[in-house]
Formats: C-alpha cells, sequence, structure tokens
C-alpha cells in the first residue's frame, strides 16, 4: 500500500520547527515518503531542498498578524500558499495523507480540497489554540470564538489526532468529541543524540558562585516578568550576590525585558544571550547548577508540555518551576515546585536549591534516567509510528 505523507506547518519553518523535523524524518527511516510544506523564515529561505529524505516546499508568508485584520491576512495568504503547494506535490509526488500541525486549526481546509482524491486528514495537535489566545491577549473576543469554531470543525474532519499529553487527549475527547481509539499521545521528546553533557565553562558565570539557566522563547507569556521580579528578589532582598543568570533566546518581549532589568538594576546579575546556536546553547545550559521554568499559572501553561523542561532534564539539570499539571508530570522529582506566578517563592525556591549540592545532583540524575528511559524522542516517537501502522491497517480494511 501508498503510504506518502504531506505534514503542512505554518507557524514555524522546517527543520526549525523540532516536533515536525523530528516526525518527518522518523517517518522516512521508517519506509515513509515524506513532503513538508512550510513558511520561510530563521534562516531557511530556499523555496525548495530535499534534507535526510525529506522534501521541503517552503512559501513567504506576511509579518505576524497583529489584530483581527492582520490575522485574517496572514491566514489567508498562508492558506492560499498550502493550497498551491499541495496541488503541486500531489501532482509531482502524490500524497495519502495530509498531517496537519496546528496553530493555526485551519489546515483542514486544505485536506478538503483532496478528499475526493481518498485523502484523509490528521491533526497534530501541538498548541490549544483557544487557551493560546486569552494567554496572549487576556480576553475572549471574536477572534477567541473563531479558535473554537476551528478547533471543532478541525477535529470533526480528522480521521486520526496525534496530541502532545493526557491534558491534550481530554480535550479531544471532551472538548471535541474524538474517539478514544483514534487519539494518539505523541510526545515531543527531546533527541539525546542532540543534547549532550560537556564540561561546564565557568567564565560564563562572570565570577559567582552559581548559575541559573533558561531557553526559550522571550514572550510575555513565557512568564519573563516572574523571573525578573525573582531575580530582583534575590539579589536586593536577599541579597545573594553569587547567582548569575544565563537567560537564552529571542521573542517578542525581549526588549522589553531588557529595558526593565536595566531599570532595577539587574545588569550584573542577568545575561539575555537572544538567539544562539545549538553550540553555545549547549555551553550554557551545561554550565548552570539549576535551570528555572517561569512560565505563568493559566489554561494554556498548565496543559501544555514545555520542551525546555524537557531539555534541562536531558542534560541532567535539576528544575525550578511553578507548579503546573503537565509541568510536573514532566519533571516530577527532578524540579522543585513554586506556587503558582508567586515570583518570591521562585526566588526562596531557587536558593534553596542552589544551597543543597546533593539534592540537585540526586534531583538532575532523576530528570536524566527519566528522559534516556521513557520520554526521549526515541521512546516517544513509537506513538508515531504506532498512530500510523494502525491508520493503514484501518484504512486496508
Amino acid at each position: 500500500m501508498s503510504r506518502k505523507i504531506l505534514i503542512i506547518v505554518e507557524n514555524l519553518p522546517v527543520p526549525f520547527d523540532t516536533r515536525v523535523w523530528q516526525e518527518a524524518t522518523t517517518l522516512v527511516k521508517e519506509g515513509y515518503q515524506v513532503s513538508v510544506i512550510c513558511p520561510t523564515g530563521k534562516g531557511f529561505m530556499d523555496l525548495y531542498e530535499e534534507k535526510e529524505g525529506v522534501h521541503i516546499y517552503r512559501h513567504h508568508l506576511p509579518e505576524e498578524g497583529k489584530g483581527f485584520i492582520g490575522y485574517l491576512k496572514e491566514y489567508y495568504v498562508a492558506l492560499r500558499e498550502e493550497k498551491k503547494l499541495a496541488k503541486r506535490i500531489f501532482n509531482e509526488r502524490g500524497f495519502d495523507v495530509i498531517h496537519g500541525c496546528n496553530p493555526p486549526d485551519n489546515i483542514f481546509l486544505v485536506a478538503k480540497k483532496f478528499k475526493r482524491h481518498g485523502v484523509q486528514y490528521i491533526f497534530d495537535h501541538h498548541d490549544i489554540c483557544p487557551e493560546l489566545y486569552v494567554a496572549k491577549f487576556g480576553k475572549k473576543g471574536l477572534l477567541y470564538w473563531s479558535q473554537i469554531f476551528f478547533e471543532r470543525m478541525t477535529y470533526k474532519y480528522a480521521a486520526m489526532a496525534f496530541v502532545t499529553n493526557e491534558s491534550y487527549k481530554k480535550i479531544a475527547i471532551e472538548r471535541n468529541h474524538m474517539q478514544p481509539k483514534d487519539v494518539f499521545v505523541l510526545r515531543s521528546g527531546p533527541k539525546t543524540q542532540r543534547l549532550k553533557i560537556i564540561p561546564a565553562n565557568p567564565e560564563i558565570k562572570r565570577g559567582k558562585q552559581y548559575m541559573v539557566g533558561y531557553v526559550g522563547v522571550i514572550g510575555k507569556q513565557e512568564g519573563m516578568d516572574y523571573l525578573l521580579d525573582a531575580v530582583d528578589y534575590i539579589v536586593n532582598t536577599r541579597k545573594r550576590m553569587d547567582i548569575f543568570f544565563g537567560i537564552c533566546g529571542g521573542g517578542p518581549y525581549l526588549d522589553t525585558i531588557k529595558k526593565r532589568s536595566l531599570e532595577l538594576g539587574l545588569s550584573d546579575y542577568i545575561e539575555f544571550t537572544g538567539r544562539v546556536s545549538d553550540e553555545q546553547l549547549l555551553e550554557y545550559l551545561n554550565t548552570a547548577d539549576i535551570c528555572v521554568n517561569p512560565d505563568e499559572y493559566n489554561e494554556m501553561n498548565d496543559r501544555s508540555t514545555m520542551n525546555k523542561v524537557l531539555e534541562y532534564m536531558a542534560l541532567a539539570k535539576p528544575i525550578v518551576q511553578f507548579d503546573l499539571t503537565e509541568g510536573r508530570y514532566s519533571a516530577k522529582e527532578a524540579s522543585l515546585y513554586a506556587k503558582p506566578n508567586d515570583a518570591i517563592d521562585l526566588g526562596d525556591k531557587i536558593i534553596d536549591l542552589l544551597d543543597h549540592e546533593e539534592q540537585r545532583k540526586t534531583m538532575g540524575e532523576i530528570g536524566y534516567r527519566r528522559i534516556q528511559n521513557e520520554l526521549s524522542w526515541e521512546h516517544t516517537s513509537k506513538a508515531l509510528i504506532a498512530g500510523y501502522e494502525y491508520y493503514f491497517e484501518q484504512k486496508a480494511r
């Protein structure tokens, strides 16, 4: 039986999107023919390339939409380009399945065009868009209700779904009436070959005894203000001048948070590197004594699995984070859990963990073993293959 997959992702280019790239290359290794449609960006500007057996077709997008009109323009252009490329790929290479990766939840509209050719839609649920909208904008307006509508229509049209965790599976079944047998939990586990433990570089610490590491997007909903408040408390209230914070990552809130750090007089204790290479990122995280995840408590973050937590664990780093449902599932005893959205408690937990070396070592080992034995992509990717085997077996009947 022909097993040709077209993956469509709108918000990030491939291979920059780690989850999509791991899915695509895993399917190729299992004998599937895989094509990908994605936007340009993040240094990936070629409109076509073949990489590790994956055929990647890219298109240009307008700048990220702001407001109702901006989002409509972005979604319209993306859908138009995705339909054009899908038609081209269908004629040149063919596909049996369109595997749509949200956000947004409108990619099923591309798949509808190919329904008459026997092409089915499989939904890869990366983000819960209604909760993401509220996390970004703090309100429920017209765009929020459009997210509810499109999520519901996506699940109604999908033959099967991959979801990132049990919280998302519950949403698929209870909110969107998907049959449990058609929902596969496919966690975004890190590839252990990419996250290597290397010697620390003491120069990064700027002469401080301890270092706290962070990697991720610098956005408002990522809780960067809570982290900055915690650093301010650690330095100016607890008078701990021996701790350095290395913050790796770029994002829309970076300039704002850097300015606030300057206003608080924290330049000697915190560095914002912006986007860095994988090599520099590994150097920073391996130098850190502990790592932090300041994602604020909201419905989106509480139900979502954060890749940075898994990456910290893969490098045997103990973690401090707010007490969120999926964060606790991922890390378990590899983390201390501060009261949700309490910057003071976050600061106290950071100091407490830094002051207990043996506890740090034990927690780091627990997290590392959990990745190696259960949560690495080598383990979690089995759900991807199981899901597709199930789908094609059902189709053959």
